[in-house]
């Protein structure tokens, strides 16, 4: 039987063999997300936005404009649109002449705080519009100006944040390319991207053996559909969708252990959910495939981790599944979603709760014009899941969880999120 990554390649070599248009093939994870798109009611994207605060009036809106489409023209992820063209997912590519970049500056009330007018326009995202899209804020009170650069996630991962954010910086302080060098830099780099785009699913296609199919169904067949709210959750009057909890913790010795961090999750969903059941955690993982270049893209795989909430079985437990799970990393979301689904189970790929870690020497700030903008949170933004937690590992760690409290109780989140902390303090 033709696994799913040869399945989606046969549609796609007979949906474009006709074709004149530039489609081009997607990873796993881009399907993954799209998948996610389309079971949203609205058809929304997963959305990365990043947000730097400058002082006011360092930002020229016209400069940024210029400096945004340049970064657009010369990257394929950027400039293209994923599309479902006859039941196959594809990236749909505009030509380096047609980027198409949102830079606007949204209306907001008087006195209207920064972040509650962010949060309005990113909630606003029209699902047609284009990947890469900056929004410019006043804020008043602290007298700086907020920039949110903001990505549907189908074409961008964590690994290709950094480069966009040190990108955008250095095209601020371009002048104009001449027309024949600009060509020639784009055409190199759609050769480039879809050399990676084809490692990647030719790696995708070798992972899915019989053998890590069967590894995968075993692995998750425990996996509850869904795991329910504690209580019914009650926001308060007026409460952004979403609440957050931050803690700074001294950095153990040699850095963060992942597989500490998984556990220091479940003991997060424990409070959440209660003891003895196995919810799914989800956590990115990868780089780009053996020998391609390092293009801005999606290619990390989202990998699924069946946390236990009960007592057992421990961090060393924890540490050897883990290492047992990433000899199949490779294998596609959607094809490990598939391999569970086969023995009868009823999860239909929905996460309990996210994990993502970063390495702050790898969040370079970004800089317009020699001004360094300081990276800021907004929170109450609404989430896929019920909880999310973010790590960023440096001389000390950084927690950041965020939970829906359409499903999650402030309460309980903040019991949660005590849980976490407590499990990774030295």
């Amino acid at each position: 039987m033709l696994s799913i990554t040869s399945q989606y390649l046969t549609r796609y070599r007979r949906l474009t063999a006709d074709r004149s248009d530039a489609l081009l093939p997607v990873t796993g994870a881009q399907r993954r997300f799209m998948l996610v798109r389309s079971l949203d009611p609205a058809g929304r994207p997963d959305v990365v936005p990043m947000f730097f605060a400058f002082p006011s009036g360092t930002i020229d809106p016209l400069r940024l404009r210029e400096a945004a489409h340049r970064l657009a023209a010369r990257h394929t992820a950027l400039r293209s649109r994923p599309a479902v063209v006859r039941g196959t997912p594809v990236l749909r590519v505009a030509a380096p002449d047609d980027a198409d970049v949102t830079v606007i500056r949204p209306a907001a009330a008087p006195g209207e705080p920064a972040a509650d007018v962010l949060r309005r326009a990113l909630a606003s995202w029209d699902p047609q519009g284009p990947p890469l899209r900056l929004f410019l804020v006043r804020d008043e009170e602290r007298e700086e100006d907020v920039l949110a650069v903001a990505l549907d996630h189908a074409v961008c991962d964590g690994r290709s944040l950094a480069r966009i954010v040190d990108e955008l910086g250095a095209a601020y302080g371009e002048e104009a390319a001449e027309p024949g060098a600009a060509a020639q830099e784009t055409a190199a780099e759609l050769v480039t991207y879809e050399d990676a785009v084809r490692r990647q699913l030719a790696a995708e296609e070798r992972a899915e053996t019989s053998a890590a199919a069967a590894y995968w169904a075993d692995r998750l067949r425990t996996l509850h559909t869904h795991a329910p709210a504690p209580r019914p959750a009650r926001a308060p009057e007026g409460a952004p969708h979403s609440g957050a909890a931050h803690a700074l913790l001294p950095a153990p010795d040699g850095g963060g252990s992942f597989p500490g961090l998984l556990d220091a999750c479940r003991s997060a969903a424990r409070e959440l959910y209660g003891p003895d059941r196995t919810v799914p955690l989800g956590y990115p993982w990868g780089g780009r495939p053996a020998g391609a270049e390092p293009v801005i893209g999606c290619f990390l795989n989202t990998l699924v981790f069946p946390a236990d909430t009960g007592r057992g079985p421990g961090s060393q437990a924890t540490a050897d599944a883990w290492w047992d799970d990433l000899d199949r990393a490779d294998v596609p979301f959607d094809a490990v979603v598939t391999a569970v689904r086969s023995t009868g189970s009823g999860w239909t790929g929905g996460l309990d709760g996210l994990l993502t870690v970063d390495d702050d020497s790898r969040r370079p700030p970004l800089t317009l014009a020699g001004v360094e903008g300081r990276e800021v949170h907004v929170d109450g933004r609404p989430v896929r899941g019920p909880f999310a937690v973010s790590v960023t590992q440096g001389a000390e760690l950084r927690l950041r969880m965020v939970w829906d409290r359409a499903v999650v109780d402030d309460e309980t989140a903040n019991r949660a999120f005590d849980a976490l902390t407590d499990a990774l303090r030295p």
